[in-house]
């Protein structure tokens, strides 16, 4: 029934390749035995488990008893007194039995511990002990398939643990893969190991794949289904922007150049405010590169998609100024109970303040979380919006 060297082809190539430990698939291939042995020769009720020498290909079974006493089992002698007494009063023992939460005595399932100390003088309960089982050179077609399905249900288990706890580290982070196929819009990427999903609603307007592109998302989460594991991937995301910094500016990485927060309409324009913890440090310069590069870099990664990078402030006023860069702004005043301001810009500022579709002052009141009010220098306003 074993071939050895299939079976350590096997284990090494699941390990190195899909990091699926040996003992995970030693573990699978005894319970298979097990199962078939016990399938073929084996009683109901018994607790078979089979021990595998991966080495010289023998497998030892083995029958496991429980031990029990008269407050974990009715015990034969009970039994029959119950029987008797049911007789007499022409009574089902069934009724008897439904005040009864203790199982009955199965010889082949429990031993008791009075039995069991004979065997081993420190016995207790609910200890089992195990009873060797006659070998058995073949185990029959059926048995031999039963056995193969078990180890490949295990197998599969083993590789979903693994990928769970690969993934589940990586959740929150940018993986890249190949188009697998396309349903409905929605895109099935192959990461490798496994495959995720990028939503239509979570891909960028405008953007075009075909079968086997190569496609950059970020991780949103990693479920574990009844059909395996679930990658949900994001272009869309705000934080597919924070992690593709992440990549091209050392200093964030470092944690130097922190991103506070992020705005976006995937596929259009995104605003990103950034705070050095170094003040020798430039944060804008640093996301924006020599020439732009790095602030390039990551705006072809999305299609061309806008970025306007600004700096952080701690003080209300000053950032929500600065966030509704281009414009250049005359006076803010905030109303901290409200958690509105009133911006005042000059006639030939308005449109650029406001943006093309209320865009830029949209933007801005979803990254400082104020509500914005736009009017000119006569006191037309000009817009308004809440933050989300």
């Amino acid at each position: 029934m074993f071939d050895l060297k299939v079976i350590h082809s096997v284990l090494d190539q699941l390990e190195e390749e899909r990091g699926i430990p040996k003992e995970k698939i030693l573990e699978a291939i005894e319970m298979a035995i097990a199962t078939a042995y016990k399938k073929e020769y084996g009683k109901k009720s018994q607790i078979v488990r089979a021990k595998f020498d991966v080495n010289s290909g023998k497998a030892e079974f083995y029958q496991v008893k429980i031990v029990v006493d008269e407050t974990r089992v009715i015990s034969e002698e009970e039994q029959l007194e119950l029987e008797k007494e049911a007789e007499e009063k022409k009574n089902d023992i069934a009724d008897e039995e439904e005040m009864d939460d203790r199982a009955r005595f199965n010889p082949e399932h429990h031993i008791m511990l009075e039995d069991a100390k004979k065997i081993k003088k420190d016995a207790k309960l609910d200890e089992e002990i195990v009873f060797p089982l006659e070998q058995k050179e073949g185990y029959g077609r059926i048995a031999a398939q039963t056995a193969k399905q078990v180890i490949i249900q295990k197998i599969r288990e083993a590789e979903k643990t693994s990928v769970l706890a690969e993934y589940g580290k990586r959740q929150g982070e940018i993986v890249s893969g190949t188009v697998q196929r396309i349903e409905r819009g929605n895109l099935f990427i192959d990461l490798g190991r496994t495959s995720g999903m990028l939503p239509y609603e979570e891909q960028i307007p405008g953007e075009r794949y075909r079968q086997g592109e190569r496609v950059r998302a970020y991780l949103v989460s990693v479920e574990e289904g009844n059909r395996g594991v679930f990658l949900r991937l994001s272009r869309s995301h705000p934080q597919f922007i924070n992690e593709l910094f992440k990549i091209e500016a050392p200093e964030i990485a470092s944690g130097v150049v922190e991103i506070k927060a992020v705005a976006r309409e995937a596929g259009s324009r995104s605003k990103v405010a950034v705070v050095s913890n170094d003040p020798h440090i430039d944060p804008v310069g640093s996301m924006v590169g020599q020439r732009g590069v790095r602030v390039g870099t990551v705006m072809s990664e999305l299609g061309g998609e806008k970025i306007d990078i600004i700096e952080w402030s701690a003080k209300p006023s000053k950032f929500i100024e600065d966030a509704l860069s281009p414009a250049k702004v005359i006076s803010v005043d905030i109303n901290e109970d409200t958690k509105s301001a009133k911006v005042t810009v000059s006639e030939d500022q308005q449109s650029l303040a406001i943006g093309k579709g209320g865009q830029n002052v949209r933007l801005a009141a979803k990254l400082t979380k104020w509500k914005i009010d736009i009017q000119s220098v006569k006191g037309e306003e000009g817009g308004e919006e809440i933050s989300n």
